[in-house]
């Protein structure tokens, strides 16, 4: 495949190339989707979604995979895009979608206004507490809520949860803007207790508010993050410092998640950034193709 069509979306900041490709004919390999997310060398995201057509009962199938290249099982904020991209494309003029990802199918609707996608709500699934789950190790059906997070000499307290993928939920107890994520974030990315590896999210409640900041699994520090928003909300709900409904800020903007009784709801927006054509000679140069 030449003349690879790439378009830059994001969800509150947490950004993606986005690449179609409905017929599931060119798989992105991870020296790709790495090159492409190189924020210096590429065109710069938090990691790369293709879209493809769903099979069975989803409508379309989100194909996700972190700036580094690996996989990942589920994105909140891209979700999003990819539900806005497929709308504002013509490719469905349904508002109610069934977004297939590796974490299980997704219900999606959109709130469309003068024909354009302004938010969309994306039904994230329950929230998974056992070790098990997660993975964390210890007892697979124990949960680790509001305990004791030991990361050298610092404790810290958290929850570990699973929102499709796995996340521990650091309480800072003082402005997230104040936490010194890009050193802490990776070692807890990286702790023995999470065998696949964990997002991490440092969170403050402030009059009703949770204000994050997060560092994903295989990207690092990112502006926004949809399964985090979630896994903070859950995890500071549990804790009786919010409501089942809260908005969850990050620095590239709020969230809105409200947890009910059978899933967590995720609201928020998606924006179109651009559309390009990656040149051949560049992929080349790099030692990949499309």
């Amino acid at each position: 495949m030449t003349d690879l069509r790439i378009a830059k979306y994001h969800g509150t900041g947490n950004d993606f190339v986005m690449v179609e490709d409905l017929d599931d004919a060119n798989p992105l390999e991870a020296a790709l989707v790495a090159a492409l997310c190189d924020r210096h060398l590429g065109v710069g995201a938090d990691g790369s979604i293709r879209v493809v057509r769903g099979t069975d009962r989803d409508d379309f199938f989100m194909d996700y995979r972190n700036a580094d290249g690996s996989l990942a099982e589920m994105c909140g904020n891209g979700v999003r895009c990819l539900a806005k991209l497929v709308y504002d494309g013509g490719y469905t003029t349904a508002t109610e979608l069934r977004i297939g990802t590796r974490a299980g199918t997704k219900h999606v609707s959109l709130d469309v206004r003068d024909g354009v996608v302004a938010t969309v709500t994306v039904g994230m699934g329950p929230p998974a507490f056992a070790r098990g789950e997660i993975p964390m190790t210890g007892r697979s059906d124990e949960p680790f809520l509001t305990e004791p997070f030991d990361v050298g000499d610092v404790t810290y307290k958290a929850s570990a949860i699973s929102m499709g993928n796995p996340h521990l939920v650091v309480f800072a107890e003082r402005d997230p803007r104040d936490v010194d994520v890009t050193t802490i974030g990776p070692r807890i990315e990286h702790d023995a207790r999470f065998p696949s590896k964990t997002n991490v999210e440092f969170i403050e409640v402030r009059d009703g508010v949770v204000n994050v900041r997060v560092w994903e699994r295989g990207v690092g520090e990112t502006m926004a993050c949809g399964t985090g928003a979630c896994a903070a909300l859950v995890a500071a709900n549990e804790a009786g410092l919010v409501p089942a409904k809260a908005q969850v800020r990050f620095p590239g903007g709020t969230l809105i998640v409200k947890r009910t009784r059978d899933e967590v709801l995720l609201t928020g927006p998606a924006e179109r950034v651009f559309e390009a054509t990656i040149d051949d000679a560049w992929l080349a140069a790099r030692g990949v193709s499309a």
